[in-house]
């Protein structure tokens, strides 16, 4: 679940670990980079992404994840990678 994921993301370690488990090491290095630019530690870059994700997203943005949410097993692996692929094409 979303929230279950979120909730693991409150520091660094953890939030590694949460991305790492979705297999996409070359995702965690963009965000590391990315958070680094950004003078951010990991998990609060990975937070702020999500939060300007609910609330920047375009409404196409929206109706593409709710496409990609009704053909997975794993919803917040998908709202969470789509949320940093966004958060990494439009840097803060």
């Amino acid at each position: 679940m979303l929230g279950d994921l979120l909730a693991g993301l409150s520091d660094e370690t953890a939030a590694t670990e949460t991305i790492l488990a979705r297999g996409d090491l070359q995702l965690l290095t963009a965000i590391r980079e990315q958070a680094a630019a950004e003078e951010m530690d990991l998990a609060t870059y990975v937070n702020r992404a999500i939060r300007r994700y609910a609330n920047a997203a375009s409404d196409e943005e929206w109706i593409t994840l709710i496409g990609l949410l009704n053909r997975t097993q794993d919803p917040g692996a998908v709202c969470l990678q789509r949320a940093l692929a966004y958060a990494l094409q439009r840097p803060a």
